[in-house]
């Protein structure tokens, strides 16, 4: 069995980092994207098993990337289980990530045993 593919949306290098060390710890394979713009351009060339979404990135926000990924005609790529990792998760609510079609989302600073806890019973 091949290793379970994340997708990191962020533009903060030290976040990236952290969790490139961290989820790739857990046996997870790590991609990195800076902005909405790869985000779409790796989705559309790759299958990942989640994505990790920034929703302030740089281009195209996560909340946007999350709504053109649901709209793709590839089934596979249109359902991948989006996390939203946001600063401000207070200007939105659960209906507006729902609403995008976010599986679920985390507040900054992540919180990484969650998060971990959290991939480990989806990807189970």
């Amino acid at each position: 069995m091949s290793n379970k593919k994340i997708l990191i949306a962020e533009d903060s290098s030290v976040i990236q980092n952290i969790a490139k060390k961290v989820l790739g710890f857990q046996g997870y394979d790590i991609f990195i994207a800076k902005n909405g713009k790869e985000v779409l351009e790796k989705v559309q060339n790759e299958n990942f098993d989640v994505i990790l979404m920034d929703i302030n990135i740089p281009h195209i926000d996560g909340m946007e990337c999350a709504k053109q990924i649901r709209a793709l005609a590839d089934v596979q790529k249109a359902t991948t289980h989006i996390i939203a990792v946001t600063g401000n998760a207070n200007n939105y609510s659960k209906e507006d990530f729902e609403a995008v079609g976010i599986n679920e989302y985390m507040p900054k600073p992540i919180n990484f045993d969650s998060l971990i806890e959290y991939l480990k019973k989806i990807l189970a």
